[in-house]
């Protein structure tokens, strides 16, 4: 499968995360936070914290991390690697590119 249409450019400022809902190849859905770092840069990353099940995108960004709103697990945005507890498992990062207005993220 190829990229896939996440959002608009102008969907995001730096230091801010959206979730949004995309299609595996198999069908099943995906929820995948897309998240603009503190430079400006564009990530996406699984929505769900690893330690509990709570949607990434309405934590705080911060440099190139995302910090889990309810336990305050925080990850690297280019690696999935948790850097603080409680999480000890990573998320999943997929590739991003931009396409004129449009983020194009591929979760295959």
């Amino acid at each position: 499968m190829t990229a896939q249409y996440a959002c608009d450019v102008t969907d995001l400022e730096p230091e801010s995360a959206l979730a949004v809902e995309l299609t595996a190849a198999d069908g099943s859905p995906v929820d995948v936070a897309v998240v603009r770092d503190s430079d400006g840069e564009w990530h996406a990353i699984d929505d769900m914290c690893t330690h509990g099940a709570v949607s990434l995108s309405d934590g705080e960004v911060e440099g190139c991390m995302i910090e889990c709103w309810l336990h305050g697990s925080v990850f690297d945005l280019k690696t999935g690697q948790p850097t603080t507890p409680p999480a000890s498992q990573p998320v999943n990062v997929y590739p991003v590119s931009i396409d004129g207005n449009d983020v194009l993220v591929d979760i295959d």
